[in-house]
């Protein structure tokens, strides 16, 4: 074993509590030696192999190589590990990453001859690290209660992972640590500040001024991109300069982390290096403030990874990296002014990325988050999003369980979205997901996929023809992933092969695999939700099968294409911009999705026009791929879409359906009459709206005939006896009575109502009476007449009198016969 490390003092706990309680939180400083010193340690008290789990690629094959080095032995041999498309066995130690240890629970639950499970970098929260905890702390209490579990992480609280762990004890290991002196800028970069340019300043100020200290310098950039511009900006340079990032090959990774030489070594580095990687003899770090992490795009319906601005936590982890071997120094790219507005942490994955891959392994499990151990649980809203999707794909069933599909997708190591292209059309589909699992290689060029397929097949050409700088390193990683994934999806002999999936819709038998299938057509498969169809008269707009629009550059060649997929968009929740797309034909469409092409005969009213539209449809999602008019179209389907311009232009009242309306309110169960419920509950208007085919017809329409047919021939009779149209005169006039006021009322002329004696009455209530002059004029209202004639009448009829004189005024108008008429001239 090496010279002793800060956790050498804590293994004894750690083995004690592991030992006693079959669980503990780890919890030592970057640099404390946790990763290659814990796993050795525990391989005599653990019986079984030990997995231990490394967020990332690039650590895991270096933790195994540590580990190795550790026993004095090559990788292979007790020590293995095992990443995406690459595995070296191991017989008691296994360093795997996140990933393979949920397929791991998955095809076997109880871990059969796994003696203890380690977790390290726990501190990173990565979505992967939450669930495969809570998968195997469920199957730890279910089937296996002799299995161990150690969390261990740099700066992670301790407790709430403790209490998760049914009150696991934890160990703490306090590191060692030099000072490190903090340098901040003058003041902030100005706006549109070149952040590669800004760093090589950084870097290069930072060399020449410790150039007499000496030691490596580390330096954090966001991604592979920056780290390769900044190492061209650098190539002139006296030092040493190494790049650090997770697609690194194996033999340049091994180079950053070997002892450096005589000459001074830069490294520049990703995340990686804050905690995950050891790099020897590091004295100054440069922060360029920046990391790249997995968020999820609504453009893109996958995960993405993001440029944000690091945590305080993140940033003191870089700064601390300076001080592991001796006093250090740490360059941070931002005024100490600005320290304050960066989070305090780094979200966890689980809260902000896609879920889709997680909805499928608790579905396969059987499980929902709320049965499980989760440390944050998963938002609500993006599992329900994530189910909508794999139902969509076939994944999940109605009662949201596993199809043999669903199962299959589990299984590969990919979003479920391109696993299911992969399964359905078979490894032509291998370039396509490789492509669409990565960044895209040919930022900048056209939208279409098309043109980053034909680079793969031969980037040297393809490049040439079109003047497009591609990105050579990237292309190879590319076609390495597309043969690995061919390889996968092409084996059938179990030991992790995949098995052709039976999904409802979008999949070619083993028989039709030799199909020769287009770009866009199999990329439909994966992006079903986003096939867009071209708006009628404009070549960049498009609406999408999901229901939101679309826009492409004008000049984009795939802007004319009348159907494509787009398949990464900038997210805008009103009409995205497309980044990358495909091409598809109509009869590709139907052929792959033709069961969810809906063949519909729509009858609507349209607001904007006024009048109802019949037409003949076919629809895939909110994509009309046909349309023509509906000429048959029956009345009762014309009746109901009137009905709904009534329910948005209101009922039309006449006078007479407004009296009848007010009647019908006043007698006990024949319904409601307001205008909500009345539309609310409109088939009893369907019969008379069989022919309305514009507005004009609607606001035409009599609701007279209808409300007498709502309340049907009993309805009538009661109405007729309890709430009368009519008051009929002593002449035999039928006067309309008005029941829109608390009281019935009618109008009439006082001569017509001479010789009456009692107050007229309907159900029981007095009328309210206008008795009206000759000349139409309100003269008097009563709900008394007798009283009237008794007292009021003889002031009335003394005005009336000299007002019209040819008009009968008598004495004792209860004795008086009624009258229309005036006097004939000289009587």
């Amino acid at each position: 074993m090496s010279d002793r490390l800060p956790i050498d003092d804590a293994l004894p706990a750690l083995r004690e509590a592991l030992a006693a309680h079959g669980r503990a939180v780890l919890v030592a400083p970057p640099g404390a030696g946790k990763t290659t010193r814990v796993p050795l340690a525990l391989m005599d008290r653990v019986a079984g192999r030990i997995v231990m789990l490394e967020p990332r690629r690039l650590a895991a094959r270096a933790a195994a190589e540590r580990l190795a080095e550790g026993l004095g032995e090559k990788v292979g041999a007790r020590v293995g590990y095992r990443i995406r498309g690459e595995a070296v066995p191991g017989s008691r130690i296994e360093v795997v990453t996140e990933g393979i240890l949920t397929r791991m629970i998955q095809s076997d639950p109880s871990l059969e001859g796994i003696g203890c499970v380690i977790f390290d970098e726990f501190h990173e929260r990565s979505l992967n690290a939450d669930l495969g905890l809570a998968l195997v702390w469920e199957a730890r209490g279910a089937l296996r209660e002799d299995l161990a579990v150690l969390v261990m992480s740099a700066t992670l609280e301790a407790e709430p992972v403790a209490v998760l762990l049914d009150g696991a004890p934890v160990v703490r290991s306090e590191g060692r640590a030099y000072p490190v002196e903090t340098r901040w800028l003058d003041r902030p970069l100005p706006a549109g500040a070149r952040l590669v340019d800004e760093a090589v300043r950084l870097i290069l100020e930072a060399e020449a001024d410790t150039r007499d200290t000496g030691g490596t310098l580390l330096a954090f950039l966001p991604g592979e991109g920056e780290i390769r511009r900044a190492m061209a900006r650098l190539a002139a340079s006296d030092c040493e300069v190494l790049p650090l990032y997770g697609a690194l090959d194996a033999k340049a990774q091994r180079a950053a982390l070997a002892p450096p030489g005589a000459r001074r070594r830069i490294v520049l580095a990703t995340s990686i290096a804050e905690t995950s990687l050891t790099i020897p003899g590091v004295r100054v770090v440069v922060d360029a403030g920046r990391a790249r992490r997995a968020r999820f795009d609504p453009g893109s319906g996958m995960s993405r990874l993001v440029t944000e601005r690091v945590s305080r936590a993140e940033a003191d982890q870089r700064r601390g990296r300076a001080g592991r071997v001796a006093p250090g120094i740490c360059y941070r790219m931002w005024a100490r002014a600005e320290e304050g507005a960066l989070p305090g942490f780094a979200p966890p994955e689980i809260m902000v990325a896609d879920l889709a891959g997680l909805a499928l392994e608790l579905a396969a499990w059987g499980a929902s988050p709320a049965d499980l151990a989760f440390l944050t649980p998963p938002p609500e809203a993006g599992l329900s999003e994530a189910r909508a999707l794999l139902s969509d794909l076939g994944a999940l069933d109605d009662a949201g369980r596993t199809t043999d599909h669903g199962r299959a997708l589990a299984r590969l190591p990919m979003h479920p979205r391109l696993g299911h292209m992969l399964l359905s059309a078979g490894p032509a589909a291998a370039p396509i997901a490789a492509l669409l699992s990565e960044r895209d290689p040919m930022r900048g060029a056209p939208a279409d996929l098309a043109l980053r397929v034909a680079a793969l097949r031969d980037p040297k050409g393809f490049a040439a023809l079109h003047g497009v700088e591609i990105d050579r390193a990237a292309i190879q990683r590319l076609r390495d992933e597309s043969r690995r994934l061919r390889r996968l999806v092409a084996s059938r002999d179990g030991g992790g092969a995949v098995c052709p999936p039976v999904p409802p819709r979008g999949y070619f038998p083993e028989e039709e695999r030799d199909i020769d299938l287009s770009v866009g057509a199999m990329v439909s498969l994966a992006y079903p939700d986003r096939i867009g169809l071209r708006r009628p008269g404009d070549e960049a707009r498009f609406v999408l099968s999901g229901g939101k629009g679309a826009v492409l550059e004008a000049s984009d060649p795939l802007a004319g294409q009348r159907l494509i997929v787009a398949v990464d968009l900038d997210g805008d929740s009103r009409e995205a911009r497309v980044r990358m797309a495909a091409a598809l034909d109509e009869a590709d469409l139907r052929a792959l999705h033709g069961g969810r092409i809906r063949r519909l005969a729509i009858c609507e009213w349209s607001r904007r026009e006024g009048r109802v539209l019949a037409r003949r449809q076919e629809r895939f999602g909110a994509v009309i791929l046909s349309d023509r008019a509906w000429a048959e179209v029956p009345e009762e389907a014309v009746a109901r879409a009137a009905l709904e311009g009534l329910r948005q232009d209101g009922l039309p009242w006449t006078p007479a359906a407004a009296r009848l309306r007010a009647r019908i309110a006043l007698v006990e169960g024949l319904g409601p009459v307001d205008d909500a419920r009345l539309l609310a509950d409109g088939d009893w208007l369907l019969p008379w709206l069989g022919r309305v085919r514009a507005l004009a017809d609607l606001r035409g329409l009599d609701l007279v005939e209808p409300l007498k047919a709502r309340i049907g021939w009993d309805g009538q009779q009661r109405l007729a006896a309890e709430v009368p149209a009519h008051f009929t005169t002593p002449l035999g006039r039928r006067v309309p009575i008005d029941y829109d006021h608390e009281t019935p009322s009618i109008e009439l002329r006082l001569q017509e109502l001479f010789g009456v004696t009692s107050h007229p009455v309907v159900g029981g209530r007095p009328l309210r009476i206008s008795l009206l002059s000759p000349g139409g004029k309100p003269v008097q209202v009563t709900t008394d007449l007798p009283g009237f004639w008794r007292t009021s009448y003889a002031e009335v009829r003394k005005e009336m009198r000299g007002r019209y004189p040819r008009h009968p005024w008598p004495e004792d108008p209860g004795e008086a016969d009624p009258t229309m008429r005036a006097k004939p001239r000289g009587s």
